[in-house]
């Protein structure tokens, strides 16, 4: 690609060169960066009249002559215009619209003639923000030419008579090509007047090329020369057709002219002799023509045959990556099962700590459960009615029975039933009922509806004894 941009910045913007300043970098190139230049609008195409000529390589017509077109709105933000290009121009990876501003973001891909058969993109664009001492040593190199001339006086063509007229040595716009390399130019084809003029009218130069091309000398097999070896394979092969026909047309004058009746003219045997050495001559040329044919065909399928080695190896390369690609996938999978049930293991071992703990603390419960029964079994019963203790009292001796225990034992007998001294007073003791229905909530439903019915009753035959007989004492 050859770059070529105008003089669009000034002195002073090149003075200032800490600023930053927008350009379009070239995808896997260190030059032919594209300047966008402030309150300006930067053309680009393969013309002569834009900011930035863009000429390709592979394919002349690939950039039209205004492709595309760059402006920065009022509010800073940058713009891209497609000028009805052949080829468009695509912003990640979407063709914009004709004819239609479209707004470009920092970072934005920007593609310029998208070839169709899926090939490499030749220009291709990052939007970007440097300062311009950096991106300086990137950008495309300038000229002056443009302005050297706009002052030059424009010079006309004079127009030639018709005598005066020329033959035109110029090539079909289809077979010039704007690159240094001519490898890629394809020769025009010749018609068949023009090419039976050219055969009849041969220098003795390219019975010399003939030769070597004859004796092994071919164009290099590289990619260019065998592209274009290819393309001219049919076009030797109209011109072994017409020398066919121009030796049958020698053949035809010769036989014409021997089969009059000789006389002593002197020019007709020199005619005869001229004919008969271009008779030679064409099949040693018709000779050479094949060979170069049958060269053109081996050339043609030694290629075919790389080509479709190299499509084999490609494949069987990108078989191989896509194995080891599912491999490290396999490996990545068992990695993670592997953690999985490392992180599976180490949950059921904290369930099953879990499990032993709760067991535990449920076995401690019980344990207390049951020192609480006993405890209450022993200590905190009645000794007449083997209960616990119901509106427990505390006599003088500090022994505690139930209130309605002690006053039936009261009315048989007036002493302790444990240690047999006198009862002076009893006192209810109101600190062995707390501590007693707190303990009976923790005990069963069994005991607790038990107990609710003694106290029930008692309360019952306490009530009847104080209608009935009054109090004893």
């Amino acid at each position: 690609m050859e770059g070529v941009t105008t003089d669009c910045c000034s002195a002073e913007e090149d003075d200032c060169s800490d600023s930053e300043v927008l350009c379009l970098m070239r995808v896997g190139e260190t030059s032919d960066w594209l300047r966008l230049f402030e309150n300006a609008e930067v053309t680009v195409g393969r013309g002569v009249e834009v900011t930035h000529q863009l000429l390709s390589s592979t394919c002349p017509l690939m950039i039209s002559r205004l492709h595309c077109s760059f402006r920065q709105k009022e509010d800073g933000q940058w713009t891209v215009t497609d000028k009805k290009s052949l080829n468009g121009v695509w912003v990640n990876g979407e063709r914009i619209p004709a004819e239609q501003p479209h707004l470009l973001q920092l970072g934005d891909s920007i593609q310029l003639g998208v070839p169709l058969l899926g090939t490499k993109v030749e220009f291709d664009y990052i939007l970007i923000q440097r300062p311009l001492k950096d991106i300086k040593p990137y950008l495309v190199k300038e000229h002056r030419e443009d302005t050297k001339a706009a002052h030059t006086p424009r010079k006309f063509k004079r127009k030639l008579g018709v005598e005066e007229v020329e033959p035109s040595t110029s090539k079909h716009k289809l077979y010039r090509c704007s690159s240094a390399d001519k490898s890629f130019a394809k020769p025009c084809p010749l018609s068949p007047v023009k090419a039976r003029r050219q055969l009849s009218h041969t220098q003795p130069e390219e019975t010399v090329t003939g030769r070597k091309e004859h004796e092994g000398e071919l164009p290099p097999s590289d990619g260019s020369s065998s592209v274009w070896d290819l393309d001219n394979l049919q076009m030797y092969s109209q011109n072994i057709l017409l020398l066919r026909e121009q030796v049958s047309d020698t053949q035809r004058q010769v036989e014409s002219l021997e089969g009059e009746p000789r006389q002593a003219d002197p020019l007709r045997g020199e005619q005869v002799r001229e004919l008969q050495g271009q008779l030679e001559a064409l099949r040693a040329k018709m000779h050479r023509m094949e060979t170069l044919e049958k060269s053109f065909s081996e050339t043609k399928r030694q290629l075919e045959e790389q080509k479709t080695q190299q499509q084999e190896e490609l494949m069987k390369k990108q078989l191989e990556e896509a194995l080891q690609e599912q491999k490290k996938v396999i490996d990545e999978l068992a990695l993670s099962r592997k953690g999985f049930e490392e992180i599976i293991l180490a949950k059921n071992k904290e369930l099953e700590v879990t499990k032993e703990e709760k067991e535990k603390a449920r076995a401690q419960k019980e344990e207390v459960v049951t020192q609480v029964t006993e405890v209450l079994e022993n200590e905190l019963q009645c000794i007449i009615c083997s209960e616990l203790f119901i509106e427990a009292v505390i006599l003088n001796c500090a022994h505690s029975f139930c209130c309605y225990c002690i006053k039936q034992w009261r009315n048989k007998k007036d002493e302790c039933p444990i240690c047999r001294q006198a009862i002076q007073s009893q006192t209810r003791c109101l600190a062995l009922d707390n501590c007693i229905d707190r303990m009976v909530e923790n005990l069963s439903l069994d005991m607790k509806a038990r107990r609710q019915t003694l106290i029930t009753e008692r309360k019952g035959m306490s009530s009847r004894h104080r209608r009935g007989d009054g109090d004893p004492r």
